[in-house]
């Protein structure tokens, strides 16, 4: 499991950042306070609060092929 802190700024990011996700074969899951969303689901990313970094928990172990893709996102 690798977990990582994202920041999503803008509605484009927010698309690009779930069709990413959607390429992993691995659960990719968010993680907002007590609430933990499916990272693949853009109505679920919706429903937090983007307004601040957020965890991300990507349920493999290929650190380095998951920080290629999400580079654009990391903070």
């Amino acid at each position: 499991m690798q977990k990582y802190m994202i920041k999503l700024d803008t509605i484009d990011m927010v698309k690009n950042f779930v069709n990413t996700a959607a390429m992993f074969q691995e659960d990719v899951d968010i993680v907002s306070g007590r609430y933990t969303i499916d990272a693949k689901s853009i109505m679920g990313i919706f429903s937090i609060d983007l307004s601040k970094p957020i965890e991300l928990i990507i349920h493999g172990d290929n650190d380095a092929k998951y920080r290629e893709q999400l580079k654009d996102y990391l903070v």
